[in-house]
């Protein structure tokens, strides 16, 4: 369910019809619905869940002008956009491909954090911590040096799914999530030493330079439409020698591209680009899916590059 943002005065009508409506696309009767929020938001126009309501369900019915409209109404009537409206209007072509709204991946993942290990690891087969793992272990054998790790960051920590698969090889972690609820998540594992509310790049510019000797992001850059700056401060804060590991997902084109998950999809070869122009060293870059959805795994990259 959607997060309600009911922006006007409180018009009560507007919310209880509101209520009905999501009643209505529950049971698949889309064109109630749709009447019922286009009363909603002739009430209150500013009512942002339930325009933005009113576009999934547009987009259900496959009228897409008519979903574009009230996509972009929601996003007037929530600059902050905690809905995603911004995502759904690049998803159907009617933005340019841009950034991931704060607010929107705050919202999405502290009201996911309470059952967040039991849905991915119950549900979606999640895999990426393992993967990354076996991915520093297999360059670190490669160089002949053992994979322990007196510092590590974890870029979009979530609640420690990536530190619990790496805990025997750090020292001492330091978690980075944008959100709260994430946050104190991780902090009730024990595992960290230090927890930040922080975005990636925030996060690691606040660190100093050669401080770490492993950075790294299980399904955190899949939220981030351009990673170039996240590796260019990925390279100033590792230890010579030092490695940063992540995970993406990725397609068949060049370039990024906003999937059906409205996650980013970075193309391999975009990849090496990136993280060439970063100044890394490409140590491992291997196809292979990190979750599966809807019984199909989805496409993915793992990656490890090393600072020289």
């Amino acid at each position: 369910m959607p997060l309600r943002l009911f922006l006007s005065s409180g018009d009560l009508i507007a919310d209880r019809r509101f209520e009905f409506a999501r009643d209505l696309q529950l049971k698949g009767d889309l064109v109630a619905a749709a009447d019922l929020l286009d009363q909603a938001v002739e009430l209150a126009p500013d009512f942002a869940s339930a325009w933005f309501t009113l576009g999934e369900i547009r987009l259900q019915l496959g009228e897409r002008d008519a979903a574009i409209a009230a996509f972009r109404r929601a996003l007037d009537a929530d600059p902050q956009d905690r809905h995603g409206a911004s995502l759904r209007l690049m998803r159907l072509g009617a933005e340019d491909l841009s950034g991931m709204p704060k607010a929107y991946v705050r919202t999405l993942f502290d009201q996911y954090a309470p059952r967040f290990d039991t849905a991915l690891l119950d549900h979606l087969d999640y895999r990426g911590p393992a993967l990354l793992f076996k991915a520093v272990l297999a360059v670190r054998a490669a160089v002949k040096r053992p994979a322990l790790f007196k510092r590590a960051i974890d870029l979009g920590c979530g609640t420690g799914l990536v530190a619990m698969a790496f805990t025997r090889q750090v020292d001492r972690f330091i978690g980075i999530d944008l959100s709260p609820g994430m946050i104190e998540q991780a902090r009730a594992t024990g595992l960290y030493t230090e927890l930040e509310v922080a975005d990636m790049v925030e996060g690691l510019a606040n660190k100093s330079d050669a401080s770490a000797d492993l950075i790294i992001a299980g399904d955190a850059l899949v939220y981030v439409s351009d990673i170039a700056p996240v590796l260019a401060q990925a390279k100033r804060v590792l230890a010579p020698t030092g490695l940063v590991a992540f995970t993406l997902e990725t397609h068949d084109g060049s370039g990024v591209i906003i999937g059906a998950g409205l996650r980013y999809a970075h193309a391999a070869t975009h990849v090496r680009d990136v993280v060439e122009a970063a100044d890394l060293a490409l140590a491992h870059l291997e196809a292979a899916s990190p979750r599966t959805e809807d019984n199909v795994p989805v496409r993915g990259l793992v990656v490890v590059a090393t600072k020289t």
